[in-house]
């Protein structure tokens, strides 16, 4: 998707019973930063509470997230707004989980780290064959957030789950689907199949789907609440660690980090 230039880090349009969002920071390949997820939050609440059946999520550009925004964090040395930020993270991840909604990630290009975690956290996730996509938190020595722990174990099971977490692999959309990350590999115009998909929804008895969704919701949302306060915590953790800071300095002066598992 192609957009022209705004200040706005979320686009959200609606057009009857379907609602599309965009993460808009094309300029660094919708990489997220605080006021990303703040924008993204207050789109949840407007959709929340209207009459849209299926939200499509997009990004602008060359693809779907980078992930977090790296520079941003680097720039912040404030400690007292890890807390923050990590809980706003969390807030964003439940309510974009529970949404009353059917919820389609659409990835074309890059998908990484946390843009990868929420597009995991939606109803059915859709790459182009152009998808490429990592948790690739390990490279600076972090562990996954956004509910990624509990997304992939969902997806993919435990075993693989922490081999791709340990890895830090590049999937393209193809080994993605065979992994079981994503639910199809598209090809051709993109936005017209992912209008096709909706589309067929449309036709669908919609509230059934959504009970459905609700019930599941119910019965996980503790386990993800859980292992959200657990990634803020693991989290803050490595952030102290020797191995983070060489991975931040290696990314920085753009070389190879020599890790020492401390």
């Amino acid at each position: 998707m192609t957009i022209s230039n705004t200040t706005d880090h979320i686009l959200l349009k609606k057009e009857g019973r379907v609602a599309t969002i965009v993460f808009n920071r094309p300029e660094v390949l919708n990489a997220m930063n605080e006021e990303t997820f703040r924008q993204f939050r207050d789109a949840l609440d407007d959709i929340n509470n209207s009459e849209v059946d299926v939200v499509v999520l997009c990004g602008n550009g060359k693809g779907f997230s980078s992930g977090g925004d790296l520079k941003s964090m680097l720039s912040n040395t404030d400690e007292s707004a890890f807390s923050p930020i990590m809980d706003l993270i969390s807030e964003l991840v439940i309510k974009l989980y529970t949404l009353p909604k059917i919820v389609i990630s659409a990835i074309h290009g890059p998908a990484a780290g946390i843009g990868l975690s929420l597009a995991l956290a939606s109803d059915y996730v859709l790459a182009h064959e152009s998808g490429v996509l990592a948790m690739n938190f390990i490279g600076i020595g972090l562990i996954p957030d956004g509910g990624a722990h509990y997304f992939l174990e969902k997806r993919i099971g435990e075993s693989k789950a922490k081999q791709l977490i340990w890895d830090g692999q590049k999937l393209n959309a193809t080994n993605a689907l065979e992994l079981g990350l994503i639910d199809e590999v598209i090809s051709g115009d993109f936005e017209q199949e992912i209008k096709n998909r909706v589309n067929g929804i449309l036709q669908k008895p919609v509230s059934a789907m959504i009970q459905t969704k609700k019930i599941y919701n119910e019965n996980n949302l503790d386990k993800l609440t859980k292992v959200l306060a657990a990634e803020k915590n693991g989290q803050g953790l490595m952030r102290k660690t020797t191995d983070h800071k060489e991975g931040v300095q290696a990314f920085l002066q753009k070389r190879k980090p020599e890790f020492i598992g401390k």
